[in-house]
């Protein structure tokens, strides 16, 4: 598809091309036992976090448990309506930029996610499905940053690690990946993503900005 140094663009979601804002309200809710470090952390390493996002427990479980875990007073079906509104959708500029992309790479995301989330966000926030592979942790049973999520991708992908540019806002998965032989750098938010990318393929991107 290129000559680039890279041939696939991995990129994660949250946080990278789309603003989920799970931080602030895990600290209210939590009357601030969590902190912004505990609660980053937290979606990271809950059990019950894993499970649904790895597609092993239905939503009303997830949610028993999630507040159990956090002990938290309230219901499962008011925490799951509570849980769907942090989804916010892609940031601006987020869909222009993979279009602007999509010519010269093959585009695929690696994310954790939950099948209420990104129903939501494929459907009712008008993310589609812009990318060639999508590696969604529901849909494969894996999940970042254990090692063999990373090694499925590289096999899947069929792409040596060091063509791969993977993008991810948690340090976790950023040294997990690049453990795996993945080339990976850490990125907050889109405007972080522009800068990265415009460093490294001016080219491309000068003709995003041109059309």
């Amino acid at each position: 598809m290129n000559d680039f140094r890279h041939k696939v663009i991995l990129f994660d979601l949250g946080g990278v091309l789309v603003e989920f804002d799970g931080i602030e309200p895990l600290i209210a809710m939590t009357k601030g036992r969590l902190d912004g470090e505990s609660a980053r952390r937290f979606w990271l390493e809950s059990p019950w976090v894993r499970r649904f996002e790895i597609g092993a427990c239905q939503p009303l479980a997830f949610a028993s448990g999630f507040a159990e875990e956090l002990n938290l007073a309230i219901s499962p079906e008011a925490l799951l309506a509570e849980f769907l509104s942090w989804e916010k959708g892609p940031y601006p500029g987020a869909l222009d930029l993979l279009e602007t992309l999509r010519p010269h790479f093959t585009l695929a995301c690696l994310s954790n996610n939950n099948a209420l989330h990104w129903n939501y966000l494929r459907d009712q926030l008008g993310f589609g499905n812009p990318f060639h592979v999508s590696f969604l942790s529901h849909e494969i049973g894996l999940i970042k940053p254990d090692g063999a999520v990373f090694r499925a991708v590289l096999e899947d992908l069929a792409v040596p690690g060091p063509r791969i540019l993977f993008l991810d806002d948690n340090p976790e998965c950023v040294e997990a990946a690049l453990r795996s032989g993945i080339d990976a750098r850490r990125v907050n938010g889109i405007e972080n993503v522009l800068s990265l990318l415009s460093s490294l393929y001016p080219s491309v991107l000068a003709l995003g900005a041109d059309a």
